[in-house]
C-alpha cells in the first residue's frame, strides 16, 4: 500500500491532477496559414448574377480576315466570330457545432476561433478550384525532366506569345519552386527577396512575369508540387460568385448546441485556355 508521501511525488503523481500544478499557456496556437494565391490574377469577377449561373460571351481570336482583292471582284465578307460559355456557381460549405457547456467551460471563445478558421480554409477552397476548374484546361502543356529548367520556362511563354498573349505570371508548386531557386540566373537576381516575397508568396520575376507559389496542400492533390502555369492574366481565368463567403449563426435548442454555417457559392472557370500553359516536371 503506497504511503501518502509517495503519493505526492511527481514520479508517481498523473501532471494535472489535484496533486500537481500545471500551468495552462492562455494563448491558443493557430496552425501556419498557408501560402495563397486568391484572386489577384482573375481577369475579372462576375458578383451580379440573378439567376443560377450566367453566360459569358467572348469574340473569337483570328476570325477576321483581311482579303487581297483584284480590280472589280466582289470584295468578300469577313466578320469577327462569337462563342459563349456558362458559368454555374456550386455551393461549398461547412457547419460547425459546440455544446453550451463546452462553450462555457472554454479558457478560448471556440465559435468564433472555428469560424475564423473556417474562412481560411474556404480560401485555400479557391485555390483549388482555381487549379483543377481553370489552370488545368490549358491549351498546351510543356513537358519537362526531372527539374525545372529555364527553357521549360521560355517555351511555354512562346507557346502563349505564338496566340499573341503576353505572359506575365507563372504560379508553381513547391518543387518548381525550388527548382528554380536553384537556377543560378534566377537566384542572383533574387537572392535578397522583398516582404512582397514572404506575405504573398511571391518567389521572384523572370522574364519580366511574376513568379507565385501555391501551396501543394491547397492543390488537388501532391502531383502538383511538380506542376507550374505560365499564363496571360488579362485572358487567363474568371471568376463567377453568386454568394460571397457567408456565415448564420444557429442554436439547436433541443440538443442545447451552437455553430455556425459557413457556405458560398462560386465557380471558376478558363477564359480563354490559350493564355495557359501547364508546366510538368518529373
Amino acid at each position: 500500500m503506497a504511503t501518502i508521501k509517495e503519493l505526492l511525488t511527481t514520479s508517481t503523481g498523473t501532471e494535472g491532477s489535484l496533486l500537481i500544478e500545471k500551468k495552462i499557456y492562455d494563448t491558443l496556437i493557430d496552425p501556419v496559414v498557408r501560402t495563397r494565391v486568391g484572386r489577384q490574377f482573375a481577369a475579372f469577377t462576375i458578383t451580379d448574377i440573378p439567376g443560377s449561373s450566367v453566360d459569358v460571351d467572348t469574340v473569337d481570336p483570328k476570325s477576321m480576315k483581311v482579303n487581297k482583292i483584284a480590280e472589280g471582284a466582289a470584295i468578300p465578307i469577313s466578320l469577327e466570330a462569337y462563342s459563349s460559355f456558362n458559368m454555374k456557381p456550386a455551393k461549398y460549405g461547412l457547419r460547425m457545432a459546440i455544446t453550451k457547456e463546452m462553450m462555457e467551460d472554454a479558457k478560448w471563445d471556440l465559435l468564433a476561433h472555428n469560424i475564423e478558421q473556417a474562412g481560411l480554409y474556404m480560401a485555400y477552397n479557391e485555390d483549388k478550384l482555381l487549379i483543377s476548374q481553370a489552370l488545368d484546361n490549358a491549351t498546351q502543356t510543356q513537358g519537362g525532366g526531372a527539374a525545372l529548367t529555364i527553357s521549360d520556362i521560355t517555351t511555354a511563354m512562346q507557346y502563349l506569345e505564338d496566340e499573341d498573349y503576353s505572359p506575365d505570371v507563372m504560379l508553381v508548386g513547391n518543387e518548381q519552386a525550388n527548382d528554380l531557386r536553384n537556377i543560378d540566373t534566377f537566384v542572383e537576381a533574387h537572392k535578397l527577396g522583398t516582404r512582397e516575397t514572404f506575405e504573398n508568396g511571391l518567389v521572384g520575376t523572370i522574364f519580366g512575369m511574376k513568379i507565385a507559389r501555391f501551396s501543394t496542400n491547397s492543390a488537388p492533390s501532391t502531383t502538383y508540387a511538380k506542376y507550374g502555369y505560365v499564363m496571360d492574366t488579362k485572358h487567363a481565368y474568371v471568376i463567377a460568385e453568386k454568394r460571397p463567403v457567408t456565415v448564420e449563426n444557429y442554436d439547436d435548442k433541443i440538443h442545447d448546441l451552437s455553430g455556425a454555417v459557413v457556405t458560398q457559392r462560386v465557380v471558376y472557370r478558363q477564359l480563354r485556355a490559350g493564355a495557359i500553359c501547364r508546366v510538368t516536371t518529373g
